[in-house]
């Protein structure tokens, strides 16, 4: 158990952008007037810190820039709360998967300079479950990269927890890519690429394993960056989805929030951005070379999480499913027992999700 509380953090995350990233999402937005001096102190702590990024672009300019990757990443999509996470954990038993850490969503700048430091200092302070649903963490787990690219640029979805009266704006902006500018999507080339390769030094694997929902609205994109990439698109019940996500969203932007926004209205947007994710994934999964996609009801996989990884193995032509098997299981086997947050469907819950989401209730074969 850390020193802090998640939902009592004194500062939120952009605490390990560089500086130019933090001005440049933060400027024009209002910070409400409660959540000034977690801006302040988030602001002062970002500016400490920022300086020492030029010592990594440094070494990574040494050693990694012109490194080209052996393999294309595979990656782990689907809407919020969906698996993804248990999916991205047994695929990492794998060691030739290399991934984003929990260390680096925060401090994406000091992975070649000051890691172990500054991880420990981490290591310390955070709690070791997620409150919104007792999964495992740890600075040195898979994580999703979302949080990482927020403090990389400022051309990411995960900009409105921090500004969530943005959040449409950022959907539809930097979560489908519908309005970014060419010189936008080039900075967010370069610096995902950039995070891919210190993933890999870091973790030692040869293969990027990604496990980014936002990733789910730009498949066209990433087909684009790595021709041979492979895709894992999970899918679950939407009754499920709406209650984990909205539990989730209204529990993890609290300690991260430099603005209000209601309930209701969280709400809303969780109805409208899951539609147009999943609008957008099936206008645009067509990219995908045959072969390289293997669609996943969760359920399937929770129920024989060993068959299902090695299906996927096969499927996708991903190699070392026999070298990691043993380490799969071990992972698989120790999760037996874990204890899942169970939802019970109220009228409402129901009503909305058929009203907003019953085309992935048809498509999918979903019901009550």
């Amino acid at each position: 158990m850390g020193l802090l509380e998640f939902n009592k953090l004194p500062i939120n995350t952009l605490v390990g952008a560089d500086w130019k990233t933090f001005k440049a999402i933060t400027a024009n937005r209002t910070i409400d007037s409660a959540y000034k001096a977690k801006y302040r102190l988030t602001m002062a702590v970002c500016r400490l810190l920022s300086p020492l990024a030029a010592f990594q672009n440094k070494r990574y300019e040494k050693l990694l820039a012109n490194r080209s990757l052996e393999y294309d990443p595979v990656f782990i999509l689907g809407h919020w709360r969906s698996g993804t996470t248990f999916v991205h954990n047994v695929f990492s038993c794998d060691k030739h998967f290399g991934y984003n850490t929990t260390y680096q969503t925060v401090f994406p700048h000091l992975m070649m300079w000051g890691q172990p430091f500054f991880k420990k200092n981490m290591s310390w302070l955070m709690p070791d479950k997620r409150p919104t649903d007792n999964m495992e963490l740890a600075v040195d787990l898979p994580q999703e990269e979302e949080f990482a690219l927020a403090n990389m640029m400022p051309y990411t979805y995960y900009n409105f927890w921090f500004l969530p009266k943005y959040q449409q704006e950022y959907a539809d902006k930097y979560l489908l890519f519908e309005d970014i500018t060419e010189d936008e999507l080039h900075v967010f080339e370069e610096v995902f690429t950039k995070l891919i390769k210190i993933s890999l030094w870091n973790t030692n694997g040869t293969q990027f394993l990604s496990k980014n929902p936002p990733h789910t609205g730009r498949v066209k994109e990433l087909v684009k960056m790595f021709p041979n990439a492979k895709f894992i698109y999970l899918v679950r019940n939407p009754y499920t989805v709406f209650e984990s996500t909205r539990s989730f969203f209204t529990n993890t932007i609290q300690p991260l929030k430099l603005q209000d926004i209601s309930d209701e209205q969280l709400e809303e947007n969780i109805l409208s951005i899951y539609a147009k994710l999943y609008h957008k994934y099936e206008a645009d999964k067509h990219f995908i070379p045959k072969g390289n996609l293997i669609e996943v009801k969760f359920e399937d996989f929770e129920a024989d999480a060993m068959g299902m990884t090695e299906h996927i193995y096969k499927s996708l032509s991903v190699p070392g499913f026999a070298e990691a098997k043993e380490a799969i299981e071990k992972y698989v086997g120790g999760k037996k027992g874990y204890k899942k947050n169970k939802y019970k469907y109220d009228e409402r819950t129901i009503r909305l999700v058929e009203e907003n989401w019953g085309f992935a209730l048809q498509q999918w074969g979903y019901n009550l």
